[in-house]
């Protein structure tokens, strides 16, 4: 069964939901380099194996505490196929924080797939055995060896970028299918020019047919499973910090159904980091740090220090044709017309010159600010369309119009006539200035030893 529009949702019977989800376990495979998970929904079985080829040491009782932590967030990926009444973790004891941690998870995280298929998660049953832990695992891991999760877009480019001269013992990390490569990773992460950690992801072949058996399908945080991947692959390698590269937009919502936000990147958001934070604390102690370099900054001025990194423009990309696991169907290019290639394309627009952005953007064709058919799509980011924000990784729409008000403003722009439409529907709009969007603009997480400027001086 497969999403239907949101514009729908008020309209929609729920669809048959399954009764029970089960976790039934997760056995550690040391000779493999793997995990192996498995769950059951009703009567069908799935079993996900997750493999680190770089190996470790699987001896510790933080690597086992790791996994078991991995085990509880990918079984969403396999509850989502029928949005079970129950959630049975069977004998996988859990904490009250792993708990409370875990309804969240579900409820928030899978929000969007709840409101678009016309489900309500709120009467979800929870069922499971309480720990009542006497002591953690006491990681201990060595100093200043931080993990960064790298997509090859802008984001994680420039955490690279501004924790470079924290360390020299820093890592990529990577998450693909075994055997398979993004080019749209790779050759940014050949820029950066750190070691690359990688791990192997295998979904049950099973839930990959979910057309065809009538699974429910939509949207999962899949940031919070490559999260707590992430984890494990920086326990097995003594590393101690996972930085991610989460802006302070990621916690806004998409759309408010019912006056409750339901936001597509909820996995992303500040709620999610500080209680994922809270999970591990509690299961590894204090010395691995879980935490988003760009928690409290602005997609704004997260372009702004991009801008000064030209040496990725010719191999950084966010567009998602570029991610499709069908690799007959993916691009080697921007696509130009996407959500989020508008998005970038208007969040840099500011900063890096036009010509620069017509370059980069030229094999789609043209750069989406000079494409007359995407002024609708450029509305929506701005959010002159109520409630129609897309269910995209994009910036909060305040962030679009300063950067369409900037952008307009720079000499090689005044002819752009999609910016200057923007600049004028924009006007009277109470969006911060320039200035409040290049400053933090929230709390964070990141611990001082890798503050970068822009946070070491708010600290002064």
């Amino acid at each position: 069964m497969t999403a239907t529009p949101a514009a729908n949702a008020d309209e929609r019977k729920e669809p048959k939901r399954a009764e029970r989800f089960t976790y039934l376990g997760f056995e550690l495979e040391p000779e493999a380099n793997r995990v192996v998970c498995r769950y059951r929904l009703d009567e069908l079985e799935f079993s996900e194996v997750v493999g680190f080829p770089g190996g470790g040491d699987w001896s510790t009782p933080a690597v086992r505490e790791a996994a078991r932590i991995l085990f509880l967030l990918t079984g969403v990926s396999y509850y989502k196929a029928g949005a079970a009444a129950a959630v049975d973790f069977g004998e996988t004891a859990l904490t009250a924080t792993e708990l409370a941690f875990l309804k969240d998870f579900y409820l928030d995280g899978l929000g969007e797939f709840a409101y678009r298929n016309g489900i309500d998660l709120r009467g979800v049953q929870f069922l499971a055995p309480e720990l009542k832990r006497s002591t953690t695992a006491q990681y201990q891991p060595r100093r200043n060896s931080p993990l960064v999760p790298f997509g090859g877009g802008v984001d994680s480019i420039v955490s690279v970028e501004q924790i470079r001269p924290h360390t020299e013992d820093a890592a990529l990390f990577v998450v693909a299918r075994p055997g398979d490569e993004f080019d749209a990773i790779e050759g940014p992460a050949q820029v950066v020019g750190w070691p690359v950690v990688r791990a192997e992801r295998s979904i049950d072949p099973t839930i990959l047919r979910s057309r065809e058996l009538g699974f429910l399908n939509g949207h999962v945080p899949v940031t919070g499973i490559i999260s707590a991947i992430t984890v494990l692959a920086a326990v097995l390698e003594g590393r101690d910090a996972v930085v991610l590269s989460n802006e302070w937009s990621a916690s806004s919502a998409t759309l408010y159904d019912k006056g409750r936000p339901v936001n597509h990147q909820y996995s992303k958001s500040e709620a999610f980091e500080a209680g994922f934070r809270q999970v591990l604390a509690e299961a590894l102690g204090e010395e691995l740090q879980y935490f988003s370099l760009l928690r409290a900054l602005s997609e704004v001025w997260i372009a702004a220090r991009f801008a000064e990194q030209m040496q990725y423009f010719d191999t950084f990309r966010s567009c998602n044709k570029a991610f499709l696991i069908d690799t007959t169907k993916r691009f080697d290019h921007w696509c130009g017309v996407c959500d989020k290639c508008a998005f970038i394309d208007l969040v840099l627009a500011p900063f890096v010159a036009k010509a620069d952005l017509e370059r980069i953007f030229a094999k789609s064709g043209r750069e989406p600010l000079q494409n007359p058919q995407l002024l609708e799509t450029f509305r929506r980011l701005l959010g002159f369309v109520p409630d129609a924000k897309p269910w995209e990784c994009v910036g909060d729409v305040s962030e679009s119009r300063v950067a369409a008000r900037l952008a307009a403003a720079r000499p090689d722009r005044a002819g752009d006539e999609i910016l200057q439409t923007l600049v004028k529907a924009a006007a009277g709009y109470p969006d911060p200035s320039p200035e409040e969007l290049l400053k933090p603009m929230s709390r964070h997480f990141v611990p001082e030893r890798y503050q970068p400027e822009i946070l070491r001086k708010a600290n002064d």
